[in-house]
């Protein structure tokens, strides 16, 4: 098997099954408290009040951040941020967080407090109590790892990311590409928005994931997952391409449909709706409905195809973010 983040996760979804428990002694046990083991945005173990959904990210000084270049209170938040938009993309409500760091030993103690400093305003924001960690410190740059655990609505069911179906739509919400030129550090999380959505549109929500290793890779992994294809509308591309990646094409020459392919650090939402679903937002939901766009198709087969504008198809590699390479 080669390396990369994807084969790795798959052979651990394969060895340890959708129930968590691989071979050894347990094997052929079923702990079915499980509902979704390893494979979308966060894991969901049942259990009173719905259970409990638990999402972990780590980040780390010259990948995610650059502590020469961005202040701790900064990269504090986007800590963060990063697990509350796997709560996004569940359409689920976050609870609490435990948050582990590996400080670099040169650190004073008001470095590490502005750290959490940049925290505590988003945890309050969303009702995400931080609630435990760890600490520890090292010869080497920062690492930051944030647990989250959440809770479902009421009102709504967690939305996976493997149940598109040939016909549903496909919609970004947002604006994508250029988000290291800054909005990566400072995107505010939709989980309110995909709370909305899920409301309205219910079971027509069929699958739904949050783009942080960019849109042509975090395509192939909703397509594989829900064993279709997507064809994703060149035109579209243009049109919901952030001004950042607008700029950015200017200096390096690479199209502004290849920055929203491929930039990653989006942290906005993709999601394929029931055909036609969409449009009830207009009089139940007119805001939402605004920062949302038709950005394509499922259709029959596998992979994620590219439509230009004279209408052939291009099949698109993932080319965003993959750790493990």
């Amino acid at each position: 098997m080669n390396k990369g983040e994807d084969n790795l996760v798959a052979w651990l979804a394969a060895r340890f099954g959708a129930n968590g428990i691989g071979g050894g002694s347990k094997a052929g046990a079923v702990d079915r408290s499980v509902v979704i083991g390893i494979g979308d945005d966060m894991a969901w173990v049942a259990g009173d009040g719905g259970g409990l959904l638990l999402t972990a990210d780590m980040l780390m000084d010259g990948v995610h951040f650059d502590t020469a270049v961005h202040g701790l209170e900064e990269i504090g938040r986007k800590s963060l941020a990063v697990s509350l938009s796997d709560c996004a993309a569940m359409a689920v409500r976050p609870c609490y967080a435990v948050v582990s760091v590996a400080l670099p030993e040169s650190w004073s103690m008001a470095q590490a407090q502005g750290l959490f400093l940049g925290m505590e305003p988003l945890a309050g924001a969303f009702g995400c109590s931080i609630v435990g960690g760890d600490t520890n410190s090292w010869s080497a740059p920062l690492v930051v790892n944030v647990t989250v655990a959440a809770r479902p609505y009421e009102d709504v069911a967690p939305v996976r990311r493997d149940g598109a179906r040939p016909g549903d739509e496909l919609w970004v919400m947002g604006r994508l590409g250029g988000s290291l030129r800054g909005r990566h550090l400072a995107f505010e999380p939709r989980v309110v928005e995909a709370h909305r959505l899920a409301i309205h549109l219910g079971a027509s929500l069929r699958a739904m994931l949050d783009l942080s290793d960019g849109l042509s890779t975090d395509a192939v992994r909703m397509a594989a997952a829900s064993g279709c294809g997507l064809e994703l509308d060149a035109t579209a591309l243009k049109q919901v391409a952030s001004d950042a990646a607008r700029d950015a094409s200017r200096e390096d020459g690479r199209s502004v449909v290849d920055h929203v392919l491929n930039d990653g650090e989006d942290f906005e939402l993709f999601f394929a709706a029931a055909p036609g679903t969409m449009d009830e937002l207009r009089a139940a939901d007119g805001p939402l409905l605004e920062i949302c766009s038709r950005i394509g198709v499922v259709v029959e087969g596998a992979g994620v195809w590219l439509r230009g504008a004279d209408g052939s198809p291009q099949r698109i590699e993932p080319k965003g973010w993959q750790h493990f390479r």
